[in-house]
């Protein structure tokens, strides 16, 4: 066996070495023995190069595996060209997948950022809400504070001496007296209390279901919640303002009614003090709530009492005495304290120790004072629209004709002058000249202050 190329290369097989070299010499090669060995020899350019069998069979296997193996590659990229195409198409698919991962991870951002930004609106938003309405609150407070204890013009109080928290009257408890010095409107204790808000203390509210556990929507739940109980605790004192006003209304009324007092002819007659200024009418604003609805309402209520007290300050509904009330004698028919025999007694005895005050009962202008006959020293006091009141058996005078009286003021000091067994007070309640019963108006004073 043996190849040949243009250089004259030769393969020999040992076994017939010998025998070719002596029939074909080859170029100008001298012929030379070959040992008798298994192998190949390659010959080239007079240079020989010997294989074993081993090493020689496996060159010519791997290049023919090499060439095989080219062959099939070739065959099969030129009948499979789709793996190429899947191939980009797979890394085509990558790069969309990392394209579409970063544009959601951005939009995630944007998104973040969006509610953040929302939130931030939300919560300024809430705020906002919550000091529109703080100070909303505020302005209810101012106007609730406003509202002033409505009493009886010209409380006769008794006078304080050392310590305040014994007299029930300073304490806002009615004398226990069947027939109280006057008609005293008490604010119940914790008014002020009640319409306090511009500061309102934070109280722990309930846990709130929609409120979250932590963060800035707990705060802002916490502050409506409360809110919430301040306007709640401000209703609630509104509508105990708003009964409270219209039940002295009616017990003022009353009054007029119990006395038969014709209340317009009162009213009319009711000097004025000095005030004025153009007319504006109250309106309510289209937007007006429950609550300035309710507070216009207690308003014109209030502007009732106050004319109603300033009427009433004309009417001696009151005590001349300051203390226990205790009779001696009562209006009507009784035995004469001198003569024994009946006699008409015009008003009522008081018992009162000699130098005691004797107070006027309403407003009004002295028409008598001095000496009058069995009254001894007496002080007549003319209230207007025809009721008028005297107090007699006077130790002492502290007045004199043309004066204005004001309720509550001492007028003289408790006697025993005139037709008189003893020291005390002679108090009589006349209409139009004629002597009434003084209990009349002093028990509708009781009816006034029982509120």
């Amino acid at each position: 066996m043996s190849y040949r190329s243009g250089h004259h290369t030769e393969y020999h097989h040992n076994h017939d070495h010998g025998r070719q070299s002596a029939r074909h010499p080859v170029g100008n090669a001298p012929a030379t023995p070959q040992p008798a060995q298994n192998g190949y020899t390659l010959v080239h350019a007079g240079k020989q190069v010997r294989f074993g069998p081993v090493a020689f069979w496996i060159v010519i296997g791997s290049v023919t595996a090499l060439g095989m193996w080219s062959a099939a590659t070739a065959t099969y990229f030129a009948f499979r060209d789709d793996v190429l195409t899947r191939l980009i198409a797979r890394q085509a698919e990558m790069q969309y997948a990392y394209e579409d991962r970063i544009a959601e991870l951005r939009a995630k951002v944007d998104r973040t950022t969006s509610r953040q930004l929302l939130d931030q609106e939300q919560f300024d938003q809430k705020l906002e809400q919550v000091m529109r309405r703080q100070t909303t609150l505020e302005s209810r407070a101012t106007a609730l504070g406003a509202i002033p204890d409505m009493q009886a013009t010209g409380s006769i109080r008794a006078p304080s001496r050392g310590a305040a928290a014994t007299d029930p009257a300073a304490a806002g408890i009615p004398k226990p007296s069947p027939i109280s010095d006057t008609a005293v409107f008490v604010a119940p204790p914790d008014r002020e209390a009640r319409l306090e808000s511009r500061a309102p203390i934070v109280i722990n509210p309930p846990p709130n279901k929609f409120a979250k556990i932590q963060g800035v929507d707990n705060v802002i739940v916490r502050l409506q919640t409360s809110l919430d109980r301040v306007e709640g605790r401000q209703l609630a004192a509104l509508s105990s303002v708003e009964d409270g006003m219209e039940s002295r209304v009616r017990r003022m009324r009353g009054v007029f009614s119990d006395l038969g007092l014709d209340i317009a002819q009162l009213e009319a007659a009711t000097p004025r003090a000095g005030m004025g200024g153009p007319f504006v009418a109250v309106k309510l604003g289209a937007d007006a709530g429950p609550f300035e609805r309710q507070l216009y309402r207690i308003n014109v209520t209030r502007a009732q009492v106050e004319r109603l007290n300033r009427t009433l300050a004309l009417v001696p509904y009151r005590k001349p005495v300051i203390g226990e009330v205790e009779f001696t004698s009562g209006f009507g028919v009784r035995s004469d304290p001198f003569l024994g025999r009946p006699a008409m007694h015009t008003g009522l005895d008081f018992r009162a120790a000699t130098g005691d005050p004797v107070r006027a009962t309403a407003n009004g202008k002295v028409v008598s004072s001095g000496w009058a006959g069995g009254y001894g020293r007496m002080v007549e006091i003319d209230h207007g629209n025809g009721l008028s009141t005297r107090y007699g058996h006077l130790s002492e005078i502290g007045v004199k004709v043309g004066d204005s009286i004001k309720i509550g003021q001492v007028i003289g000091a408790v006697g025993s002058t005139g037709r008189s067994t003893g020291p005390h007070l002679h108090y009589e309640t006349r209409i139009d000249g004629e002597a009434v019963d003084p209990q009349k108006f002093l028990r509708a004073g009781v009816r006034l202050s029982a509120g």
